[in-house]
């Protein structure tokens, strides 16, 4: 088993106000499989994310992860086990705009103090892997939104990370690149990769081999989700609410670059 989540629970606090998001959320995931996690604006997918990639701590319970405990590492293993564990692919790609394709890719290997040769030829190598050989100087205000997330899933699996976390990954995306990047978790799947996806679209969590759904801060797997909320995820998206967003930004621990 590659991580397990027991019993977590996730209380963020506004003034006088406790507000819980994450209501005893039991999940484990082994080693190899493609997740989905499915959910509507204000599940509390977010904080769930957060609390898998290890850049949150939950209020309560226990997750193991590759053989750590997380609630008892330290800030500096929590950056350690973001910079070589988990790949992370956000929706909205988050490269560094003044820094080419080639130099974001290798930004983790940088952090990991790889040498020179090193981080460059492995750079090439996955952006070779994301077809994306030609575009290895370019900047990002270069690349289209597709070849953008190419690059930051290409950034992601650098490392050679046990899991690629990816937040919305075709959120930014017309429909052809969104096919595209779920063409390439797909590779990475079959190569070993194990893959956890956070999405509020039914398509693209069809793509996983398992879904799982998250409401009101529960998870639900196969046919246990209330009919009401199934339905209600056909609806188009928001962001998060308001309150999960500030809330988590007020307790949430300054995290450095890796993550």
């Amino acid at each position: 088993m590659l991580l397990e989540l027991k019993n977590i629970y996730k209380t963020y606090i506004q003034g006088s106000m406790e507000i819980p998001v994450l209501k005893d959320i039991n999940l484990s995931i082994d080693e190899g499989e493609y997740v989905a996690i499915m959910g509507p604006s204000g599940s509390g997918k977010s904080t769930l994310m957060n609390i898998i990639g290890c850049i949150d701590k939950p209020t309560e319970g226990t997750y193991l992860l590759d053989g750590y405990e997380i609630e008892k590492c330290k800030d500096r293993e929590l950056s350690a086990i973001r910079n070589k564990e988990i790949g992370f692919v956000f929706q909205n790609f988050n490269l560094l705009p003044r820094q080419s394709a080639l130099d974001n890719v290798g930004l983790p290997m940088q952090y990991a103090k790889a040498g020179k040769k090193e981080r460059r030829e492995r750079s090439l190598k996955m952006l070779e892997m994301v077809d994306l050989a030609d575009r290895v100087n370019f900047k990002p205000t270069q690349l289209s939104g597709g070849q953008k997330q190419r690059v930051a899933i290409a950034r992601a699996m650098v490392n050679q990370p046990k899991i690629l976390l990816a937040d919305e990954p075709t959120g930014a995306l017309d429909t052809k690149s969104g096919e595209q990047v779920m063409q390439i978790f797909d590779e990475l799947h079959q190569n070993g990769v194990t893959i956890i996806m956070i999405t509020h679209s039914p398509e693209i969590a069809s793509c996983a081999k398992r879904v799982i759904r998250i409401i009101d801060g529960e998870l639900y797997e196969g046919t246990d989700a209330p009919k009401k909320h199934v339905a209600s995820e056909q609806e188009t998206p928001a962001e998060d609410t308001r309150e999960e967003k500030e809330a988590s930004e007020e307790e949430q621990t300054s995290e450095d670059s890796e993550a």
